[in-house]
């Protein structure tokens, strides 16, 4: 499920340089994250980047774009097909 920016955004920017896949950018007084380019940061890193910078905790699961690892990590190679991205790679459902 890709994340999505609540309203309570403060518009700080923080989390728009973290995202690997470039899916947020400013919006009309808001970030948002674009659900097509979001992987959850699946095949980067354990955890959600943009979640751990944020100083307002408002990036949050999106419940309209359900999607499973697996799914992630295929958008996350159709997004990086430089990279290589398999099961192994990092994420959060990996996470000890």
């Amino acid at each position: 499920m890709s994340l999505m920016i609540t309203d309570e955004c403060i518009n700080c920017g923080a989390c728009e340089p973290e995202c690997p896949n470039g899916a947020i950018s400013e919006g009309d007084g808001i970030y948002v994250i674009n659900p097509e380019l979001c992987t959850e940061c699946a095949g980067f890193f354990e955890e959600e980047q943009c979640q751990a910078v944020c100083p307002v905790d408002c990036c949050v699961p999106d419940p309209s774009h359900p999607e499973t690892e697996a799914q992630l990590l295929e958008k996350a190679k159709k997004l990086h097909p430089d990279k290589e991205i398999t099961a192994e790679s990092p994420s959060k459902f990996h996470k000890a």
